[in-house]
């Protein structure tokens, strides 16, 4: 601990029922400590790392702070929201005053490979007739046949436990999307939000993705993004409202066994010391809760090991002129997936610095720096005009083997809740039943329904601010 004592910590000043300790600090953790802490219980927060943040996090190269890769949200993304207002970050991470995607396509001449994806202030569907019926980069029969698609997707009972058996791509095949239009739609938002291609994504997910995103309110899909590097979120903001909340995070922690006593509290061991509490909340990655778990805790612990996880490669590329005018883009035809400026973000004085985020990387997450250099830099050229003789001052990769994960079919069987049979034991992270892929969102989510699941069983008031995000989802 960072008082390097090696002790027994225990809380005989404090009433029973009231303390809690948190093991990960990642957005469900940090979630599930404030609710916790909100609600007046005594709370630990226990993080193997240097910092907070989990998947979604910064570091410094030379005088650029970088973001591991880039995260965005969406407008119905109403948890994730409510965090950053918890911590006072909503401004730095602004949304979309409408929906707009601009959209190249390589395979179309310069001068017309430009498309967009975008909103009018129209109610579903109407939202996105406009866009879709001049979207160039599909036919006029792909267009009218994507039209019947959302409205059968629109149809789907997402509380139908069929629904996570099927995969998402033969779903669209049978209903005449052709493969053209599963790569200039379907997968264009699928493969970002989904982190997998339509035949290999849970139908179910697929669903509640585009049923909520695109299907639900006009505004929903409005994408937002950060503005400054995520640590400045995710960590800093983040640990002074835990430090305001009266949670105590102790950082470079690792959790080596958690176990039950004889009176009903929790033991959670930490190299150097015990900490005993009544809640105990598991908030890591599947893998490392499994290893956690005591036995008994869930009726099919090998679940857990059986989620998969799929990767995400983070290209960066930082030019010595402005070779980008707009805030991103996304690519086809291309390797290229999604395109960001993090110049400003990234506290570049001179040049852009642009940011590619390539999902379902299977196929490159291992590729060499030569290798990606060789192949993106190319592609940038073709795509940007403004980056044919441009100078590269630095590129090097970010990679994410076990970003996510993986929305194949059925995993939505082998997702837990935040209940396990241990009394007082709690599970979080973005892979649990949240009914959301493993998104910002799904993180947040969870540590909610961790925290909640802990109040009620302990008959403990829920803080009414923590639950105003459910009311406008």
């Amino acid at each position: 601990m960072t008082d390097g004592t090696r002790s027994e910590r225990t809380h005989d000043d404090i009433p029973s029922g009231r303390t809690a300790v948190v093991i990960g600090g990642g957005l469900a953790g940090v979630t599930a400590a404030l609710a916790l802490a909100d609600a007046g219980m005594h709370v630990t927060l226990l993080e193997g790392r240097p910092r907070l943040g989990g998947l979604a996090f910064s570091f410094q190269r030379g005088d650029l702070t970088v973001d591991n890769g880039q995260h965005v949200y969406l407008r119905c993304c109403t948890a994730y929201r409510w965090f950053l207002d918890r911590i006072e970050g909503a401004a730095l991470a602004p949304l979309q005053d409408r929906l707009d995607v601009p959209v190249l396509d390589l395979a179309k001449p310069e001068g017309r490979r430009l498309g967009r994806l975008r909103r009018d202030p129209l109610p579903v569907p109407l939202h996105l007739g406009r866009s879709l019926a001049a979207y160039p980069h599909l036919s006029l029969a792909e267009r009218a046949r994507v039209g019947q698609a959302a409205l059968a997707l629109r149809a789907l009972d997402l509380g139908d436990p069929s629904l996570d058996a099927q995969d998402f791509g033969s779903w669209l095949a049978a209903r005449g999307q052709s493969a053209r239009a599963i790569e200039a739609l379907w997968d264009l938002v699928g493969v970002a939000t989904l982190n997998a291609v339509a035949q290999d994504a849970s139908l179910a997910l697929a669903a509640m993705v585009f049923k909520t995103g695109l299907l639900s309110d006009p505004g929903a899909a409005d994408i937002g993004w950060a503005h400054v590097p995520l640590g400045e979120l995710h960590d800093r903001l983040a640990r002074k409202a835990l430090d305001s909340a009266g949670v105590r995070t102790e950082l470079r922690t690792r959790v080596t066994s958690v176990s039950t006593n004889e009176n009903g509290t929790w033991s959670v061991q930490v190299p150097g010391e015990t900490l005993t509490a009544d809640t105990v909340v598991l908030a890591v990655a599947q893998r490392e809760a499994y290893d956690l778990l005591p036995e008994g805790a869930l009726d099919a612990p090998e679940n857990l090991l059986e989620i998969g996880t799929a990767p995400i490669l983070n290209v960066h590329v930082v030019y010595d002129r402005t070779v980008l005018t707009k805030p991103f883009f996304a690519a086809l035809g291309t390797p290229v997936q999604w395109v960001f400026d993090r110049t400003h973000a990234s506290g570049l004085r001179e040049g852009q610095y642009l940011a590619l985020s390539q999902s379902a990387a299977q196929g490159e997450i291992d590729a060499p720096v030569a290798v990606l250099r060789e192949r993106y830099l190319p592609e940038l050229e073709r795509l940007l005009p403004g980056a044919r003789g441009a100078g590269v001052k630095d590129f090097f990769v970010t990679r994410e083997r076990t970003a996510t994960f993986a929305p194949t079919p059925g995993v939505g069987r082998l997702r837990p809740g935040a209940r396990t049979k241990a009394p007082g034991l709690y599970l979080a992270g973005a892979w649990t039943a949240t009914g959301w892929p493993a998104t910002m969102e799904s993180a947040v989510r969870s540590g909610v329904n961790a925290a909640d699941a802990a109040l009620r069983t302990l008959g403990r008031p829920r803080p009414r601010h923590l639950f105003e995000f459910e009311e406008a989802a």
